[in-house]
């Protein structure tokens, strides 16, 4: 492979008008697609509730899927802890129809403390978590693909269940968003593509780690389709940047001038990574500010990859 696919990736705390507008703007350009964030308020360490507006996200996806025509749209992700994987494979599927086979369903086990603790939806713990998140994605497979689902789980139940009308794509890509090796066994026996968070080098790690999975049970890697995203900072002044690298996240910060951004990225395409998604919290305090900053990676960073 000698190309890399590049998406946007709105915080779902934008206002709709800066999302919508980046998403048009988005449509006609060099991005393969456009990711969006499932969470309900803003994320906190001490796992307390947070005030601040969080825009729903499939509400947010159905709504660029009616104003796009190209772009790919994907959930980045969807917890099987407040989504029932039945709500999920009804909503995929209408929203596939709606984008004309567009969509990309991206899942995980649920992360973020304070939004389950304020709504009472219980997370449980890390090794129940990945055993319910398991028995979802089986669920959401097997309803988006064949007529009538039965299943019998320690988590969920479902019975003779329809789930129609199927999604236009067949079969629609199940995303799995992880690092932990548990869940990438998991997506190397259920998911179609899978995303990680991280460094070239971190990411490299990740990756290895997949392969390993589907080696295990004997499906090749280059049928998991592979996104990462990083914290990318574009800074122009070597000493600023060095300020910025001793505070920012060592494991997925990627520092400096558009041009060593790109140098840097070069080392996901040699990973094998097929998608690198560029975050918009870190490009700016205000929407033009961040549009001008996606513009430049469009100009300066992405025609090295085509």
């Amino acid at each position: 492979m000698t190309t890399l696919n590049f998406s946007v990736w709105p915080t779902p705390q934008r206002e709709w008008g800066e999302v919508r507008d980046l998403a048009r703007w988005a449509d006609q350009g060099p991005w393969r697609g456009i990711w969006y964030a499932d969470h309900f308020m803003p994320n906190t360490e001490d796992g307390q509730p947070k005030s601040g507006d969080v825009h729903e996200c499939w509400s947010v996806i159905a709504a660029i899927a009616a104003i796009t025509d190209n772009l790919r749209i994907g959930s980045l992700v969807s917890p099987t802890t407040f989504r029932h994987p039945a709500v999920l494979a009804n909503t995929a599927a209408t929203i596939d129809r709606v984008s004309n086979g567009r969509l990309i369903l991206g899942i995980g086990a649920g992360w973020q403390v304070n939004e389950h603790r304020a709504y009472g939806v219980d997370m449980l713990e890390p090794g129940p978590r990945v055993d319910r998140f398991e028995e979802a994605i089986a669920i959401i497979r097997d309803l988006l693909t064949i007529e009538r689902t039965n299943f019998a789980g320690r988590h969920f139940e479902i019975s003779d269940a329809p789930c129609d009308p199927k999604p236009l794509q067949q079969p629609l890509p199940i995303l799995v968003g992880t690092g932990g090796p548990r869940m990438t066994a998991i997506t190397a026996r259920h998911a179609h593509e899978w995303n990680t968070w991280g460094t070239p080098e971190t990411a490299r790690e990740r990756i290895t780690v997949l392969r390993r999975a589907c080696e295990k049970i004997g499906r090749d890697p280059a049928t998991i389709r592979c996104s990462v995203q990083g914290m990318f900072f574009i800074v122009d002044d070597p000493a600023k940047a060095s300020r910025l690298a001793a505070s920012a996240p060592e494991d997925r910060a990627v520092i400096g001038s558009l041009q060593h951004i790109a140098e840097r990225i070069s080392g996901y395409l040699e990973a094998g990574y097929d998608e690198v998604i560029i975050p918009d919290f870190t490009l700016g305090p205000t929407p033009e500010a961040r549009r001008e900053m996606y513009q430049r990676f469009a100009e300066e960073v992405l025609p090295n990859f085509r």
